[in-house]
């Protein structure tokens, strides 16, 4: 699962905005079930996020959990973090909104959807929940170590 966080202040998106945003996340993920991608937006009143002790009513921080994949590779890193700077900016960037973001990466093994330990990636078991868009049964013997 990638699951995105955006705290945000008010009004910064509409929903159409929103739907945009958590289309153009998925497609990133184009290797995932659809499934797994979550979009979550935020709204904080102004007098309710600080940045450096003052009050920041123009600023969006997005907070990223990976579970499902995790980068192995420092130019992986940068070319995902350029990639998402340029997804964004019609949203953000180019709004006059300051942001930052940060990615942090559990372990596959701590993961559960309704209760199921996803299938290990690229396997016959992953390849169905993406076809399904939805988490299934599968043989044991697929599971996770």
């Amino acid at each position: 699962m990638p699951l995105w966080k955006f705290y945000h202040p008010v009004d910064a998106f509409s929903d159409e905005d929103k739907k945009a945003i958590a289309e153009r996340i998925t497609a990133v993920y184009r290797a995932l079930p659809k499934f797994y991608v979550g979009v979550v937006f935020q709204e904080i009143p102004s007098a309710s996020f600080y940045v450096g002790g003052e009050p920041a009513d123009d600023f969006v921080r997005i907070w990223v959990d990976h579970i499902a994949r995790q980068f192995s590779d420092e130019a992986l890193k940068g070319r995902f973090l350029a990639a998402i700077g340029q997804l964004l900016a019609p949203y953000i960037a180019d709004r006059g909104l300051r942001w930052e973001m940060h990615i942090d990466e559990t372990p596959f093994s701590l993961w559960s959807i309704q209760g199921l330990r996803p299938p290990m990636p690229d396997t016959p078991a992953e390849k169905r929940w993406s076809a399904e868009n939805k988490a299934t049964p599968y043989e044991v013997d697929a599971a996770p170590a």
